[in-house]
């Protein structure tokens, strides 16, 4: 319905404001990288010989590890038996 000025009539509009309560956030941040787990304490490229990268797996193999655990376990066999003699 128009009036003939050409404005709305007031009843077309209500002065009633409906407020809306703030809904929670359920949004994740994704993290990039590793998952939290062991603490390292960095990355130390190395380079082995063909047989020893063999006679490595082989000791990994047999130990049901992965490579790279077997290197620090190897490091801290290693490490420990080197204290044992000093």
């Amino acid at each position: 319905m128009v009036l003939a000025s050409g404005s709305f009539p007031l009843a077309c509009f209500s002065c009633i404001r409906i407020i809306m309560t703030n809904q929670e956030k359920t949004v994740f941040k994704k993290s990039r990288g590793r998952p939290a787990g062991v603490k390292y304490a960095g990355t130390i490229p190395a380079r082995f010989e063909i047989e020893s990268m063999k006679s490595l797996d082989t000791w990994a193999k047999k130990h049901k590890v992965s490579r790279s655990e077997a290197i620090r376990r190897l490091v801290e066999i290693g490490l420990k038996q080197k204290k044992g003699a000093s």
